[in-house]
């Protein structure tokens, strides 16, 4: 099957967006089908993560946003937004995602997607490394069973070699689960390795 014969799950048309009378994304186009991955680059203040708060329905914006109809779409964040030396768990942590029918072999499924090993369930998130907290927070979004997964700078905070290891596990997912993903990032190499499109803003 050809690109253009696969499902749009998300089609923009003149999006834009404007804070204070200055456009911080004006006039923009793209469309993603199933499948694809997509990496939306460009300089610091450009509008990357305003793009996504758009797409997340989070601001108000002018133009056409529409998604595939009940498309499930989870967003993986930069890091995580939480005080690392609070007393939780892994598995306290992935319970809070309040998925329906929530159970310890649903988050261990979830850990293995991620290829994280079952035991740090137990483990303390501030026992954890960057990179293994980077992952939980992939396994959060697959625990909602998302069709495309959203990813605001996943290689964020983690070394050189830590980053080619999360990009690689975002093909595995994709291969996987056969996944959308939109993600934002500054490293054109691992960009140009893994993603299909790129969007420059």
């Amino acid at each position: 099957m050809n690109n253009t014969e696969k499902e749009i799950m998300l089609s923009v048309r003149n999006l834009t967006v404007a804070f204070g009378g200055s456009a911080i994304i004006d006039d923009l186009s793209f469309e993603v089908r199933r499948g694809d991955v997509l990496a939306v680059i460009g300089p610091n203040g450009a509008g990357k993560t305003t793009l996504f708060r758009a797409l997340l329905g989070m601001i108000s914006y002018q133009g056409d946003l529409v998604w595939k109809k009940d498309a499930r779409i989870g967003y993986v964040p930069q890091r995580m937004e939480i005080e690392t030396d609070i007393p939780l768990t892994v598995i306290e942590f992935l319970r809070l995602r309040e998925s329906d029918n929530f159970s310890e072999e649903k988050a261990k499924e979830a850990l293995k997607s991620v290829l994280l090993p079952e035991n740090i369930l137990h483990s303390g998130l501030g026992e954890i490394s960057v990179g293994q907290r980077q992952r939980v927070l992939v396994a959060w979004a697959l625990l909602g069973k998302p069709e495309v997964l959203l990813f605001d700078e996943p290689t964020a905070d983690i070394d050189i070699r830590g980053q080619e290891s999360i990009y690689q596990l975002l093909h595995h997912l994709q291969d996987k689960y056969d996944l959308t993903i939109i993600l934002i990032s500054h490293d054109l190499k691992i960009v140009y390795k893994y993603a299909e499109i790129v969007l420059c803003l």
